[in-house]
């Protein structure tokens, strides 16, 4: 009824109701964390902490100006990690799922603001996609709480074990990086392979897209069913998923051998550790890139080379439709297949032999230079209000545009104004540049009626 309303009263398009519903959402999750039993001591958490830690639980970014474990009560954590919830799976999505346990019936307004809240293509089979994505992540992480139960709580005692397994597996699922484990994130963890090989599996599902899961099990069901081999049954996957997967072992692959090649001697990250443990934490740190936030060592022990490399992943982030953010990998693909075909003197981007729309790369551009100018204008406001060494400020700036929660030990000690600055960018992150740029765009569709002569301008 409200966004109906909205919609009717204000003439604003879902694209556009999107970003409004996670600035409410952000703004009651601050009024409940600033209740006093929300903390450990008993008493009220001021106005500006509160906004950061709703902000960077409804963004699931997981960069924290308070420790979790310490400063925030159960009633808080279980807030914390609720918002987590919604942010990970979006409010839209949360609302409509309200609606089909009322039994509400959807108009086509709804429909199509749930379809935007996706960024899906289509309309069709919409409500059962909501369905079978609250049943699959419910799943998961409900698996994964099970696996981390098994350290966790002969550690710490069934009670406390339970919920550090439980809030750990959402958080890496929607991937958030937040513990309620201890200081230390998943540094006491680093060299325990159930602990870790959870933790990267499930950033890994949450991140590669909803789309893609279902694909595959379709897909997997299909060739069980019908006796294909493995390698047919790949083949019959659609090209987004194809793509997705490579690109994504691609990147996973390639930034574990980077940052075991950067990093495999010094002693302040994995130069310490043995062959097997800087194997295992490399390949963490280039999934933890991935928008994920959890970390086995201090990032301000990396290397200038790995911050460079760290930048780049964290930009790129995960892949669509599911609970990561950054540019996404699809659209950083179509980037260098644009640049390719025009080496190649080709007129049209094929990928796993089928043509890219001029829309979608179009929608490429358009995302790789907003996201890139807000981290540039974003991280010289926080060196101007902070002042901080630039790759710190870059640092904390990518990450939380990329709603990943890696920091260089700033977040904690940031000025009130670098907080403001750090809350924008990761509501930007979790939007998208291009959706704040929709909320207060007019949709001009008579402007293409319009026909220009072609003018002569001189490129490069």
């Amino acid at each position: 009824m409200l966004k109906k309303l909205i919609s009717r009263e204000l003439k604003i398009s879902p694209v556009q109701i999107i970003p409004a519903s996670f600035f409410i959402t952000i703004m009651v999750g601050t009024l409940i964390l600033m209740h006093p039993a929300a903390t450990v001591t008993g008493q009220k958490t001021d106005f500006l902490t509160a906004l950061f830690t709703a902000t960077t639980s409804i963004c699931v970014t997981g960069l924290v100006v308070v420790d979790t474990y310490a400063h925030w009560s159960f009633f808080g954590q279980f807030m914390i990690m609720v918002l987590v919830q919604i942010g990970g799976l979006g409010m839209i999505a949360i609302a409509s799922a309200i609606m089909l346990l009322t039994r509400r019936k959807f108009s086509l307004t709804d429909r199509i603001l749930l379809r935007d809240a996706f960024n899906l293509n289509t309309s069709n089979q919409l409500l059962t996609f909501l369905v079978d994505v609250f049943k699959g992540t419910f799943l998961v992480e409900a698996i994964g709480a099970i696996l981390y139960a098994l350290v966790f709580v002969p550690q710490y005692g069934v009670r406390h074990g339970l919920w550090c397994a439980v809030f750990n597996s959402v958080s890496a699922f929607c991937n958030a990086g937040m513990d309620v484990i201890g200081p230390n994130s998943m540094g006491n963890y680093n060299s325990d392979p159930l602990v870790m090989t959870v933790t990267m599996l499930l950033i890994v599902m949450g991140g590669i897209g909803f789309v893609v899961w279902f694909d595959i099990l379709r897909r997997t069901k299909e060739g069980i069913s019908k006796r294909f081999s493995p390698v047919l049954v790949v083949k019959r996957l659609s090209e987004h998923s194809k793509l997705v997967l490579s690109f994504t072992l691609v990147l996973l692959l390639g930034g574990a051998a980077i940052f075991l090649a950067l990093e495999y001697n010094n002693p302040g990250t994995i130069g310490s550790m043995s062959l097997g443990g800087k194997l295992v934490n490399s390949l963490f740190q280039s999934v933890t890139l991935r928008t994920a936030g959890f970390t086995t060592f201090p990032q301000e022990n990396l290397s200038k080379a790995s911050c460079m490399a760290a930048y780049v992943f964290m930009f790129i982030g995960g892949s669509p439709i599911g609970t990561a953010g950054g540019i996404k990998t699809t659209t950083f693909f179509l980037l260098l297949m644009n640049v390719r075909s025009y080496l190649k003197n080709q007129d049209d981007n094929m990928v796993f032999h089928h043509r890219v729309s001029e829309e979608s790369m179009r929608k490429a551009s358009a995302i790789f230079f907003v996201s890139l100018l807000a981290v540039m204008l974003l991280t010289m406001t926080l060196c101007i209000v902070n002042p901080v060494p630039l790759e710190d400020a870059l640092y904390e700036v990518v990450s939380a545009c990329g709603t990943v929660g890696l920091s260089r030990g700033l977040t904690s000690s940031l000025l009130p104004a670098g907080r403001l600055v750090i809350i924008i960018a990761m509501y930007l992150g979790r939007i998208g540049p291009i959706s704040l740029v929709a909320l207060f765009s007019k949709n001009n569709e008579n402007a293409n009626k319009i026909k220009y002569s072609e003018g002569n301008f001189y490129v490069g």
